[in-house]
């Protein structure tokens, strides 16, 4: 496979047009009073030493996993204004106590920062509370709080200590060697750079069941990388579809699987490679479906083979710097909350999206927004039963590889996390975002603030644009959050476009069943792809509203310095622009509802992992619990 853009549609790397920005918008002194109210607040006084930058490294990895906790109990359950004073008094009822926390930065859409806390009956002398031990007193509060549903926080507290575990080690790590390994694409480079993980989930790197020794192989933090594990499968049981196109012919997910397994041998000519990740393999072969078609020789065991590949963010993408194919691999690890085996939908979901974008769809996107797309998963195989039911655990996605070695894509959440490497030269302790901008500022010689205005102003035409398209002319919208979403950065760091990425974050509205289904006969009923309107628009508000776009300001704010109330009021501008039809253009109705909901419905990863709740399992309406919060772009 020697064509990187193999297919589909032709990869842009055009800059997209930006629009005139609003002067108003970038000055701070003429943001309108009224956008003003809900600001970033630095409580006064020199600030402490920033704790993610203490020089011992399990230190630092706990206190990320305690502001977590303070961050997701806040939005979950706790009050939604600034302390006084700056410190934050958090009540324990269960305990008889509270939790004292220290306020270095408060943020209108939640992105806080917290000093250590500790209990206020606890004496002078006493250490502060560790995450574990936080995480025990707010799961006794939340048993409290609910009269139901809530389980007794033992797996909470281990995910919590599992997370701080992982998160010591690959700190160290990476303060001991902080540039990337020698041959790998900026693209890998970036996708293994998410040290600290989701800023708003209790146990961003909890990888129960992986043991220290496969740790280090299988973590995209530590670079690992290795070898797949491959089975063989009968053709009598093959699973598999493809729309994955060269030279305008579609090549078979079969041909697609051994051109990645060159010299492997197979028990027979018409026998099937099918890719594994090795702990998968090794966990798979044990569950009685898959020994009976192991025994029925229907499946063979055909061991490790080939070049080494390597994790990426998601630990069970894996990639190459040199193959036009990255690889979605099914693993049964509970990662954050859900263990992380492919299904047949998701898979489905992925080749049908791809066909609606070849049907005339993605030529009308890319006429609008050059610089977007999807990466897509155009083709995948599994195994069935003898009597045609899906065997789980064994279904492996082929995703194009859109990205040259120099194409500087990074994911948004890996854009935006902080870097823990204080005193490494040249690697400041701030996020890429705020590389991105000081740099920009230093070399224009201009105001910070003006170029994080204007970056976020790009960032909205670049990014956000394209999927409120998609939702407006096609009635697909996008789980377009922050670790889904690729953000493409120019030689100075501008955003210059972006992709999104995941098949299973495809919502397709079920008042756009009949134009879909127009397009691609029967698209969506096998995947289960069609979900009611009101269910989208919930999920859409979150992810791209709460998740992605607030969190973006919510890191300017608190790593920048930037008023958050500066750019809350730039995208209310732009959204007013998308809130209502032009020149007869149909719009999402995303933007009206961001722009007029006094409150948003917000997903709580806290009370998820509390309520022991698995996301890829169940109806899409109830895999997560959702909380309601007030809508910061309301309150004006």
């Amino acid at each position: 496979m020697d064509e990187r853009a193999e297919s589909a549609e032709p990869e842009t790397r055009d800059a997209p047009v930006v629009r005139q920005r609003p002067a108003a918008l970038l000055d701070d002194a003429t943001v309108p009073r009224q956008a003003r109210r809900t600001p970033g607040v630095h409580p006064p006084g020199a600030p402490a030493p920033d704790p993610l930058d203490d020089p011992e490294p399990a230190r630092a990895a706990d206190h990320a996993a305690a502001e977590n906790l303070l961050r997701c109990w806040l939005r979950e359950t706790g009050p939604g204004t600034p302390p006084e004073g700056g410190m934050l008094a958090l009540p324990l009822t269960a305990c008889g106590t509270a939790v004292h926390v220290p306020v270095r930065y408060w943020s209108a859409t939640g992105w806080h920062r917290f000093g250590p806390p500790r209990l206020a009956v606890a004496p002078a002398n006493a250490p502060d509370l560790d995450a574990p031990t936080l995480a025990a007193l707010l799961a006794r509060e939340a048993t409290h709080q609910h009269s139901s549903g809530i389980e007794d926080g033992t797996d909470l507290v281990s995910r919590v200590a599992d997370s701080v575990r992982r998160t010591t080690r690959f700190v160290a790590a990476r303060r001991a060697a902080p540039e990337p390994p020698a041959g790998h694409s900026r693209f890998l480079a970036a996708e293994q750079s998410l040290v600290f993980g989701h800023p708003m989930h209790p146990a961003p790197k909890s990888r129960e069941g992986l043991s220290p020794e496969e740790a280090e192989r299988y973590s995209p933090e530590l670079h690992g990388t290795f070898r797949l594990h491959w089975f063989g499968v009968d053709p009598s049981v093959l699973a598999a579809d493809s729309a994955w196109t060269e030279s305008g012919r579609t090549l078979p997910a079969a041909r697609l699987a051994a051109r990645l397994a060159p010299g492997l041998r197979l028990p027979t000519p018409d026998t099937v490679p099918l890719p594994l990740h090795p702990w998968q393999a090794r966990a798979v072969r044990h569950r009685p479906e898959v020994r009976a078609l192991l025994d029925a020789g229907l499946l063979h065991d055909l061991g490790p083979h080939g070049d080494l590949w390597h994790p990426t963010s998601s630990v069970r993408t894996v990639a190459r710097p040199d193959t036009p194919v990255m690889l979605k691999l099914s693993l049964a690890l509970r990662i954050t909350n859900s263990r992380r085996e492919n299904l047949r939908k998701e898979a489905q979901r992925g080749v049908e999206v791809h066909r609606l974008l070849r049907s005339g769809l993605g030529e009308q996107w890319r006429a609008a927004h050059p610089s977007f797309d999807i990466v897509r998963d155009p083709a995948w195989l599994g195994v069935n039963s003898p009597d045609g039911q899906p065997v789980p655990g064994l279904d492996t996605v082929l995703r194009h590889h859109p990205f040259a070695p120099g194409d500087d894509a990074v994911c948004l959440a890996a854009l935006t996390s902080p870097r823990p490497w204080p005193g490494v030269p040249g690697h400041p302790t701030r996020s890429r975002l705020a590389d991105a901008v000081h740099g920009i500022a230093a070399r224009g010689g201009r105001a910070v603030t003006a170029v994080a205005a204007e970056w976020f102003l790009r960032y909205l035409d670049a990014v956000v644009a394209p999927v409120l398209w998609l939702d407006a002319h096609a009635g697909i919208a996008l789980e377009a959050h922050q670790q889904n979403t690729l953000v493409l950065l120019d030689a100075e760091g501008w955003p210059r476009g972006g992709r999104y990425r995941d098949n299973q974050g495809y919502y397709f509205r079920a008042s756009h069943r009949a134009a879909l289904q127009a397009r691609v006969p029967g698209v969506g009923e096998t995947s289960d792809s069609f979900v009611p309107d009101a269910v989208t628009d919930e999920r859409f508000a979150y992810y791209l509203g709460i998740n992605h776009v607030l969190g973006l300001i919510g890191a300017f704010g608190s790593q920048l310095g930037v008023d958050e109330a500066l750019l809350l009021a730039a995208l209310r501008h732009f959204l007013a622009g998308r809130a209502s039809s032009t020149h007869g253009e149909p719009c999402s109705p995303l933007p009206a509802l961001l722009l007029d909901a006094p409150a948003l419905r917000c997903k709580a990863n806290l009370l998820t992992r509390l309520h022991g709740l698995d996301e890829l399992v169940g109806p899409v309406d109830t895999q997560s619990v959702y909380v309601t919060l007030p809508n910061p772009l309301a309150d004006r």
